[in-house]
């Protein structure tokens, strides 16, 4: 009822007070001629001056409507906090209105485990198909009355999955892990007796694993994930179903699709990597390890399985075992590239020079490929055998001249001895081998730059456009070669020719954000053009915000970065940084641990340094401290 402003107070409450008598006359004739209308009591009693009042009111109500749920709910409440008189009323409601689960729900919370006990087993007799009464009556049960009710239960509700459920849930606890039979067979029970589609079991599984009931929740997989999946399509199905789970943070329902598919699947390496993944990211190293062990058992000759078990064991300091590992693996698959390349990175990482030495060594005697030969070169690099190294690395280029990482090799092991000519020899004969190769062309271009200068450069770096059309590296390595030498025009004119050739690149849009002094503009544009998913866009973007002094947005933009290119150092140095200046010892810790998970390779700054004879065995820890040092002083703006 609102009250409207008079010229005076006092006349205007006197007006309202005058119509909440008019109101309580009005309502009470109601009860009079209405007196079946839940709905009348209730505003009477709304309207009524005190609690005295209201009670009368509802005693009346109750009296005229004794089977009125909603008044004698009302009845129960104005008894306030009185647990003993709220309980009163609803008991002697139910004397009336005993089908009511309402009533029923009420009063069993108020009274105490005992009574509690007592009122649903009266509560199920009177309204047996509500599954709620049943299930509250389950949890207050021992184990064999609770195994009653439930019998009791599926034959008042065949059909309903949560007694079947809570009857398997109810087994694993009463097992306590060391027999899950009773569980299955349930639930192998419930399948026959419930018509229920796939994706709804789906969700009954993961409700269930938010209880932490991981025996029921593998027993309703085992028996309902493959239900309407035809037979060629059950692979397919169910990884997209356990990676869909993950995402969720299902995993022990992820983790017991697997297990169920691997039943089906034994031989399939593609499920057994999938699973090995999910141990990895969500298990202990014992289950990995168990999981390992059992899928090299089914698939022998899947190197990665092998592999991912020695790294796991290298990882957690273990090397005679992950060394035995290797040895087991190439027992099944002799003559492997892979494990041979393992056990030299191996032997390699462990500071054993003489024991790596001669793994390659036999490989290369048995038909080693061209990454074998690689790495008997990078070993003598590291050793400082230069000569070793040249050997190696021009037989191995008369093996695989197409392999143009040797060709790059033999280039910069003739600039670090300082004889540019047999670099520039090594480079140019790379290209003729591998005209499309660009690392090769960027090195020649480079060396160019520094020995005869920018004449020269800019000249391969054209022939090498003409033979690599629309090759973004390239375009880019000629706008910076023109703005290190201050020919700020010419730079121009090639990013905007390069962005014609080359519209979604994102290095490119990075770099054109940080050479325009309109940044906004070009970050929008580069946005537009490339979509939300460039890591290369998002840094600099973020850079560009760090510039503006809005930290909040640069975090933001440098977290999408890395979570789209987990594998570009650059863009961690760059978040790290960040953190170094502004965060806290929180968010610098957890940017840390993240790209050390990350393990990332790639960037210009990180592989220059990551790459560096002197950091060959450091931590990624420790490269991404140098990679910071090495964006400078004014590394948000570079």
């Amino acid at each position: 009822m609102k009250i409207t402003s008079d010229a005076e107070p006092l006349p205007g409450w006197k007006k309202w007070l005058g119509k909440l008598r008019a109101a309580r006359q009005l309502i009470d004739r109601g009860c009079e001629e209405c007196p079946k209308s839940e709905d009348v009591w209730l505003e009477a009693c709304r309207l009524s001056v005190d609690e005295a009042a209201k009670k009368a009111v509802i005693a009346r109500g109750v009296k005229a409507i004794p089977r009125s749920v909603k008044l004698w709910m009302q009845a129960s409440k104005l008894e306030g906090d009185d647990v003993d008189k709220r309980s009163r009323v609803l008991r002697k409601a139910l004397e009336h209105v005993p089908y009511s689960v309402k009533l029923w729900k009420a009063v069993v919370e108020l009274a105490n485990e005992n009574d509690a006990r007592l009122l649903l087993q009266r509560a199920v007799e009177c309204c047996p198909f509500h599954v709620e009464l049943w299930l509250a009556l389950v949890r207050l049960e021992s184990y064999e009355n609770a195994k009653k009710v439930l019998n009791k239960a599926r034959s008042k509700l065949p059909k309903e999955p949560a007694i079947w459920i809570t009857a398997a849930k109810l087994e694993e606890i009463n097992s306590g892990g060391s027999n899950d039979r009773n569980t299955e067979k349930i639930i192998e029970n419930a399948t026959k007796a419930i018509q229920m589609d796939r994706e709804s079991w789906m969700k009954e599984v993961e409700a269930v694993e938010r209880g932490s009931y991981v025996a029921t929740c593998r027993a309703i997989i085992c028996c309902t994930v493959g239900i309407g999946v035809e037979e060629e399509d059950r692979k397919r199905t169910w990884v997209a179903d356990a990676e869909e789970c993950e995402k969720r943070g299902s995993i022990e329902t992820a983790r017991a699709i697997y297990a169920h598919a691997l039943t089906v699947f034994r031989t399939k390496k593609s499920i057994w990597v999938k699973a090995a993944r999910l141990e990895k990211s969500h298990g202990s190293r014992d289950s990995l390890d168990k999981l390992l062990r059992e899928a090299v058992t089914y698939v022998p000759h899947a190197e990665i399985l092998w592999l991912m078990g020695a790294k796991e064991k290298w990882l957690a300091g273990d090397v005679p075992s992950a060394c035995a590992i290797l040895e087991e693996a190439y027992a099944k698959i002799p003559n492997s590239n892979e494990i041979w390349l393992a056990a030299f990175k191996l032997e390699f990482e462990n500071h054993e020079p003489e024991r790596a030495r001669m793994i390659p060594a036999k490989a290369r005697d048995r038909g080693g490929k061209e990454r074998v030969w690689m790495k008997s070169a990078i070993l003598e690099r590291e050793l400082g055998n230069a000569e070793e190294e040249r050997i190696l690395l021009d037989e191995g280029i008369k093996h695989f001249p197409w392999f143009f990482k040797l060709w790059l090799m033999l280039g910069q092991l003739g600039e670090r001895q300082g004889s540019e000519q047999k670099a520039k020899e090594a480079y140019e004969l790379g290209i003729k081998n591998c005209p499309g190769c660009v690392p090769l062309w960027l090195s020649l271009a480079r060396l160019e730059e520094k020995v005869n200068g920018l004449s020269k450069a800019r000249a391969v770096l054209t022939i090498a456009r003409k033979k690599n059309p629309q090759n973004p590296q390239l375009c880019l390595a000629a706008v910076r070669a023109e703005n290190r030498h201050g020919n700020k025009k010419e730079s121009e004119i090639l990013m905007a020719k390069a962005l014609q050739e080359c519209p979604s690149s994102g290095i490119l849009w990075a770099e054109s954000i940080d050479m325009a002094p309109r940044k906004k503009t070009y970050c929008r544009d580069a946005y537009t053009r490339c979509g939300p998913h460039d890591p290369h866009v998002l840094a600099a973007v973020g850079k560009t915000f760090w510039r503006d002094g809005k930290v909040e947005k640069a975090r933001s933009w440098f977290n999408r970065a890395v979570e789209l290119g987990p594998d570009i150092g650059d863009f961690w140095a760059l978040y790290y940084k960040l953190e170094l200046e502004h965060g806290t010892e929180a968010t610098r810790s957890e940017v840390l641990s993240r790209c050390v998970a990350a393990e990332p390779k790639h960037g210009e700054k990180w592989q220059s340094i990551s790459k560096a004879v002197e950091n060959s065995h450091r931590p990624t820890e420790f490269i991404l401290k140098k990679v910071v040092i090495a964006l400078g002083e004014d590394g948000s703006k570079s």
